[in-house]
């Protein structure tokens, strides 16, 4: 097991975490900003002529780049002395090599471990085969899990420690979409644990429902003639 989610009172570096704030996130005034308005459950079903794994390949794949590309935005503000361990609500997350070996690390240190383990995993063709015919490996499902836990971590630090730097850049629609979309993905084929991503359960059951539709444009109509003294008085006895 290369991995640990510590949940702990205290940092690496022995201080106890602030008090919890109030999550940004969270208002209406952000959480309505989408890039699209439909629902995403449509676009992460299954299709019926494509192969399973040729389907969370793909789809790994593309959230591996989008989430790489959606923490860069941000990348100059995470910093070994802003980020000091690796955070997302009251959760430290904490870094295990391939021996096992536990890892005291800032957040971008975190974060560049697991953009490089998913970009080694994602590109070899061995385990990620591109060339029709080739076999999926038996552990292919269990290294999609395996990333996308991890790319679970990135989006949640995001929310908690970098959501003010995504909307003074004007990127909180881009942010909302992506994790809506992830997360529906992962819910939909049990890629993640939900003990994993109950932290995020709130910002999730709000992004993941369907943004109400806009409400139609009113249609002109006819002028119609104005009703009969009798139906006035009709009305009127009512």
């Amino acid at each position: 097991m290369d991995w640990l989610m510590g949940k702990s009172k205290t940092k690496p570096n022995g201080k106890k975490p602030p008090a919890e704030e109030k999550k940004q996130y969270l208002d209406p005034e952000f959480t309505k900003i989408r890039v699209v308005d439909f629902d995403l459950k449509e676009l992460v079903v299954l299709p019926r002529e494509i192969d399973l794994n040729e389907w969370l390949a793909s789809n790994t794949t593309t959230f591996f780049n989008l989430i790489n590309l959606q923490y860069s935005t941000i990348s100059e503000f995470c910093t070994g002395d802003t980020c000091q361990a690796m955070t997302a609500c009251s959760t430290i997350y904490y870094w295990y090599d391939e021996k096992g070996k536990k890892t005291k690390c800032t957040a971008p240190q975190y974060v560049d471990f697991v953009m490089s383990l998913c970009q080694k995993l994602v590109t070899d063709e061995e385990i990620f085969p591109t060339k029709y015919g080739k076999e999926f490996p038996n552990s292919f499902e269990s290294l999609v899990k395996k990333i996308c836990r991890y790319l679970f971590h990135v989006l949640a630090h995001l929310y908690w420690a970098h959501f003010k730097e995504t909307v003074a850049l004007e990127l909180q629609g881009h942010l909302n979409t992506l994790y809506a979309h992830f997360i529906v993905f992962v819910r939909e084929f049990n890629l993640v644990d939900p003990k994993e991503t109950c932290i995020m359960d709130d910002l999730s059951e709000i992004l993941c429902t369907p943004a109400p539709l806009p409400a139609p444009l009113p249609t002109s109509s006819a002028p119609t003639s104005s009703p009969s003294p009798s139906s006035q008085n009709h009305v009127t006895e009512r």
